[in-house]
Formats: C-alpha cells, structure tokens, sequence
C-alpha cells in the first residue's frame, strides 16, 4: 500500500504540480525535505531522480527542462542545500528555462537563533527569479486556501515566463507522518494568458525604407519555423543574417561563421559592412567581435525581439517587441517588400574570401586544439545533441561546420559550472543520443555531473584537455601578467587526467595523444555500448594558445 506525507501543503503542492503537466522531480537527500520526497516518490505520475549534490541536480534539472521545454521541479533540505542552487538559478534566470525550485525550510521561528540548517530563505533567489513564493504551515489560519492560490500562482509564473520560479516550504515537526488516501481537490482552472500581437505599420515602414539590413541571431533552440521564415528574407539577398552554431539555423545563405568574417575590422569596415536596421533575435551572442562591431557600427534603427528580454547590447535599441520572432516575421512577411540589396553581395564577397582562408589553413594544421574541433565537426553522427562547455570549447566550435546537428551550451551566464550536469541532464530525458564537448578544467569543476544512476549508455563525453584554462592566453588582457600568476591563478595549470574518474563512474575511458590516434578511435568512439563513453584528448605542450592567433592573422592576409 502506497503512502503519502500527512503534510496539507505537500498534497495540494504535488495535485497541483500534476494539473500542470509538471512531472519530473529531482530530489536531493535530507530530512526536512523527507515529505516531499515521500509523497513524490510515492505518487504514479511523478519521475522522481535522486542527485545527491544540489548544484549539480538543479543543473542536471535545467538540463531535462531544456530537453522537455517545460518545466522541472528540484526539491532540497533547508540550510545551504538551497544556496547551492543559486548558480543554476542564475542560467535558468538568463537563458529562459523553466525550473521550479522547492525548498523545504525550517518553521519561520527558527530563523536567526542558530537552529540547524536554519539560514533566510524566503526571498534568497529574489534578484534572479521570476517569483520567490513562501508557502503558510500547515494550521495556519487559511494556509489551504493561501497556499493553493500561491502555488498556482508559482506555476503558472514558471510556465508563462519560461524561468525559475522559487517556493520556499516551511514545515514543523513530526516530518514522516504518513497517510494512505488523499483528500480531493478541486480541478484548476488554468489562467495563463495568451498574448495577441498585430505589427505596426511604422515598422513595416521602417522596414521598406532601409537599405541595409542586418538580422543576428543569438542563442536558441532549433526553430523550423523561424528557419523557413528567414530562408524567405534571404532567398531573393534581401537582407544578411549573421548566426552562430548555438543559433541552430542551417541554411546556406545565413553567415554562420561570424568571427571569421568580423574578427579584423578597421573603422572604415565598421562604416562599410553597418546596417541601417538590425534586428536581434535570440537570447546571449557568442561573438565578443560582433559586438565590438555593432556598437560602432552605430546602426539607425534596432528591433529586438523577445518575449522577456530587451537587452540594449549594442547601446542603439530603438523598438523593444515583446513578441515571439516566429509570430512577429509571419506577420512582417505579409507586407514588406523583399527586393535584392547590394549590402547582401557585400557580405557575400567577404565571405568567400574568408571561407577560402579558412579551408587552406585547415590544411597546415598539426595535432592541437583547433585540430581537434576540426576532426570532430566531421566525425559526429547527425542524430546527436552536441553540448559546449563554456570558455574555450564554445568559441571553437564558432568557427566550424556542424551541419544539422542541434547545439547548445549554457550562454546565460557563461560560466563553466554546470556543463557537464547539464549535458547529463538533457540526454536523460532526450531520446537522440548527447555528446558534450568540454575542457578540461570546465569537466572537472562538475564532476559530480556524473555521480548520476540515470545517464544513458549513448551519453558520451569529449574532453580536450590542455592542462590549463587556455582560453587566458588567447583573449587580450591576461597575457600582461607576470607569467608564474598566470599560469598558477589565472589559467591554473594542472597535469590531471579523467582515466580514474571515468572508472569510479562508470564510463568506458580511452585518451588519445596524436591525430593519428585521434583519426582511428573517432569512427568507434560513437557506434553503440553497454556504458556511455568519455574520449580524452591531451594537447598538454602544443601551443593551442598560438595556433588560434596564427589561424586569425592568417584569416588578416589579403
């Protein structure tokens, strides 16, 4: 016989969670928690995965709601447990994913007499969530009907917003009182509103008046439709389109290589190659030189769109259209006019030139980093979800072709916390197989990302390790310090290697030191196995640092 927690707030939280669709609950260990995770585990609609270290579980959460697109519930103890959240929460915030965090606490009595695991958490997400909600104990006058108007509030915030949503959860002594039926609740009448948008006709005008026009895609998830619509805008050279590999567009006329292109402009370029009308769709840019370039390019009208964010990135934002871009390029298509535009040919011609470069370098190029990510561009199958940790990784992977396969990378806040535990969390619950491809010192920040009995055996994990965070002596600046400061406390050297952690988690483990060995194991590195699989390449001593410089200025060759 099934049992329940006893606990009024528990059962209208977990009916209210299954009104909502919301099944998929990640718990960490503790006690005052214990009801939650009691009546979740006992109750048929929940998935329930226990993730022992909070940072990484409400990472590995962000990963599933990334993969489900709808929202995942991570439940704690009370104390620091919910502190260790924070990082993820941050991502969730900026990168719009929804997560819904649970966070048992202690009676509101206890706070502030040093009681045990007692810290304020009422609030403790409030700059980096959509609504931080605090739920009445149970006996509380009203607590039933408060509290069933506050969690429905909470969920429907998580969903409409697409972002973390905090309910904090005081609950008093006896914690494991069980019961064996439920009381009925009423069913929800959903109010999550459901926005209209019409175009104005200045912007049509707007549209129709400018010569040069610029649409730059930053991160998101693959769209067809967004793809068929801008497909439209290019098809006749109307207008230039400028994404990155974590945009997932694909078509061949979109320029989808900006650093190659941007990386040397002079003033005179920033004034040939400027838009008159940029339009940004998409959450965080990749590209530090587009920026650079945007911001002096000084374009005369920019329309961002998004339903949350209006970021002024480029200090030119004149139109902030709180409208999803499928729903408003429908609209735009029905009235603009898409004539041929020289500005199109201008980038084009670039383009070429830089294209050429690029495939003659790849042709001098020794066993390093930037091999690496060359190799690999060709030898993933298709069918895989391929993640980038941050730093480093994410920005070679700029600079190569990886067809139709689906891209994505924590650009929230662009940390290397949580990659791994990310990556694990989106093969979890995606039914294509996963590859991250992460540094060294990105894997091994989140190794708990793998202390995980859910990660399926078609997971599998590329780590190019350098020794060092490498990405410092390739970005200006960190170069100017006394090379022993570098070295140990900003790129922090190191001579581990993951062999042994691969073992303790049950990974099968092989590390390559050469191209050769690198060309022979990649073809049976993804055909399947009973265990998922890291490959760990070791460019400790080839310059990676020099190579990437040497590629760019070979690009600044007429």
């Amino acid at each position: 016989m099934k049992k329940y927690s006893s606990k009024r707030s528990i059962q209208i939280l977990a009916h209210l969670l299954q009104q909502y669709g919301i099944s998929d609950i990640i718990i960490s260990p503790g006690s005052r928690n214990a009801p939650l995770a009691i009546h979740f585990s006992e109750t048929d609609r929940f998935n329930c995965y226990s993730i022992v270290d909070e940072r990484s579980a409400a990472f590995v959460g962000l990963g599933m709601a990334m993969s489900e697109k709808k929202p995942v519930a991570v439940t704690c103890t009370s104390g620091s447990a919910a502190a260790n959240y924070y990082p993820a929460v941050t991502e969730a915030f900026y990168s719009n994913i929804p997560l819904l965090i649970l966070t048992a606490d202690r009676p509101m009595d206890y706070v502030d007499i040093f009681d045990g695991q007692t810290i304020r958490q009422n609030n403790l997400f409030h700059q980096h969530s959509y609504g931080d909600f605090q739920l009445l104990e149970d006996g509380k006058e009203n607590a039933e009907d408060l509290n069933f108007d506050t969690i429905k509030k909470a969920i429907e915030l998580c969903i409409e917003k697409q972002g973390p949503v905090h309910i904090n959860i005081p609950l008093e002594e006896p914690l494991y009182e069980l019961v064996s039926e439920l009381p009925t609740f009423p069913t929800v009448e959903k109010t999550i509103r459901q926005k209209e948008y019409e175009i104005p006709s200045t912007l049509v005008a707007e549209w129709n008046t400018s010569q040069r026009i610029m649409i730059l895609v930053g991160t998101r998830d693959y769209s067809p439709e967004l793809e068929n619509q801008l497909t439209q805008l290019v098809k006749n050279h109307s207008v230039v389109v400028l994404s990155e590999a974590n945009s997932n567009l694909h078509h061949e006329k979109f320029f989808r290589h900006i650093d190659r292109y941007v990386f040397n402009f002079t003033e005179e370029d920033f004034k040939t190659y400027a838009p008159d009308l940029l339009i940004t769709v998409g959450q965080n840019v990749v590209s530090k030189k587009v920026k650079q370039f945007l911001r002096k390019a000084h374009p005369k009208q920019h329309w961002h769109l998004d339903e949350v964010w209006q970021p002024d990135t480029y200090f030119a934002l004149t139109e902030k259209l709180d409208v999803k871009p499928e729903v408003f390029f429908s609209k735009l298509l029905k009235f603009i006019n898409l004539e041929p535009s020289p500005y199109f040919n201008l980038w084009d011609v670039l383009r070429d030139k830089k294209d050429a470069k690029h495939e003659k370098f790849l042709n001098t190029v020794d066993f390093s980093d930037f091999y690496f990510f060359h190799k690999t561009s060709q030898m993933i199958p298709e069918n895989y979800n391929v993640h980038f940790s941050n730093s480093s990784a994410i920005r070679y992977a700029q600079l190569f072709d990886y067809g139709k396969r689906k891209i994505y990378c924590n650009r929230g806040t662009s940390g290397i916390d949580g990659s791994t535990s990310t990556a694990m969390g989106f093969a979890i619950k995606n039914p294509n197989p996963t590859l991250l491809i992460t540094g060294d010192l990105s894997f091994f920040y989140d190794t708990n990302g793998l202390w995980n009995q859910y990660i399926p055996p078609f997971v599998r994990i590329m780590i190019f390790n350098n020794g060092e965070g490498n990405i410092f002596k390739i970005i200006p600046g960190p170069g100017n310090a006394n090379q022993n400061t570098l070295d140990e406390f900003i790129a922090t050297k190191h001579h581990k290697n993951a062999e042994f952690l691969a073992k303790h988690f049950g990974f099968s483990y092989t590390k390559v030191d050469d191209e050769i060995t690198l060309d022979r194991v990649l073809e049976n590195f993804f055909k399947p196995d009973s265990q998922p699989k890291i490959l760990e390449v070791n460019t400790h001593g080839k310059n990676n640092a020099d190579i990437q410089k040497a590629y760019f200025n070979f690009l600044r060759e007429n």
